[in-house]
């Protein structure tokens, strides 16, 4: 039997971010994953501030020619348009899901993780892991395990979802016109558009009907479809399901839920990776002073802004009215914007919400 302090389920950004905050507090840290590097996923790869604040804490260094900074959001829809930048020059990154996840894979690496790629976990035991057939004991476990997490199913944490999307990708060879990541809106259908070089440019739509594909989708937005129409695609288009869901509880025992496995709100938020990333400091927190308690209250305080911020957005999707409405008021008053903005990217606390801490 091997022994370790942490045994991470899962290898994309939010186990490899778990397995790195573990091991920056110390922890002797195993990860396996069924899957081989590049690990990609359909997504609008672009990372808020507060996310790109916690990679530098972790020492995870993305080269500056593989990423492009962003400095703000700018909704569009029908010609009205509404932008807000990141206070206090704050910058995201625009970035392929590739290229963060060796990031991440090669700090792990560095900071001693044990990494084991094409291993599949096929269950719990009492006191750890059950890899390949054989137990590994484990003194904590978080799982990472996606958003149809097996872990939190045997746990008995498993929740309906409360709603369900497709979220479609492509890449295209330009230079970006703009250093916002712009959000297009239409009926049924939202379109980001996130720089991800100086070269290209990542267009990701998230649907309720994704039959036609991504080409249906851009036909929901005649100005942008232009102006993409001498570009060429440096990627097949890849796709995924985007759920609401909230587990019923991310702790059981000594086993920890993280990234999607524990609650995953809709995409349009932008969120995924940025709350992975706080989830992972606070579950390294939490490991640190031995109470997963600590973690799970922790958790609800992370995600409980994006989940706001996402039911907000969800609202002015489903009642074409309120969007309108609410972009032209955005537009009219930048100053709310910003203020919005600010609140999405926890550079501005709401009551109860603590802005984002180190590892």
């Amino acid at each position: 039997m091997v022994t370790c302090d942490l045994f991470v389920i899962g290898g994309g950004p939010a186990g490899l971010a778990a397995a790195i905050a573990a091991r920056l507090r110390g922890l002797d840290v195993r990860l396996a994953d069924p899957r081989v590097p590049p690990v990609d996923k359909a997504c609008g790869e672009g990372i808020m501030p507060d996310g790109m604040a916690v990679l530098r804490d972790m020492g995870v260094e993305i080269p500056e020619a593989s990423g492009f900074p962003l400095r703000g959001i700018r909704f569009v829809q029908e010609g009205a348009q509404a932008q807000a930048r990141f206070r206090h020059g704050a910058a995201g990154l625009g970035v392929r899901r590739t290229v963060l996840h060796e990031a991440l894979r090669r700090r792990a690496e560095e900071l001693g993780v044990e990494l084991s790629w094409g291993t599949r976990v096929s269950g719990l035991h009492p006191g750890g892991v059950i890899v390949e057939g054989a137990e590994v004991r484990a003194a904590w476990v978080a799982a990472a395990d996606g958003l149809e997490s097996p872990t939190r199913r045997a746990l008995g944490l498993d929740a309906a979802p409360r709603r369900r999307r497709v979220g479609l990708r492509r890449h295209v060879e330009m230079a970006p016109w703009s250093d916002l990541v712009e959000v297009h809106w239409s009926d049924g259908c939202e379109i980001y558009v996130t720089p991800v070089s100086p070269r290209e440019v990542c267009l990701a739509a998230l649907t309720d009907d994704a039959r036609s594909g991504l080409d249906g989708a851009l036909a929901c937005f005649p100005a942008l479809r232009a102006r993409l129409k001498d570009a060429s695609a440096t990627t097949r288009d890849l796709g995924s399901a985007t759920a609401v869901r909230r587990a019923r509880r991310v702790i059981a025992g000594r086993v920890a839920l993280v990234g999607d496995a524990a609650g995953s709100v809709d995409a349009i938020t932008g969120e995924g990776v940025t709350l992975a990333l706080h989830q992972a400091v606070a579950l390294a927190r939490a490991l640190h002073a031995g109470s997963l308690e600590r973690y799970a209250s922790d958790h609800r305080r992370i995600v409980r802004v994006a989940e706001r911020m996402g039911g907000l957005m969800l609202a002015i999707h489903d009642r074409p009215r309120l969007r309108r409405w609410t972009i032209a008021a955005l537009s009219r008053v930048p100053p709310l914007f910003s203020q919005l903005v600010a609140i999405h990217t926890r550079s501005h606390s709401l009551s109860g919400m603590a802005p984002a801490s180190s590892p």
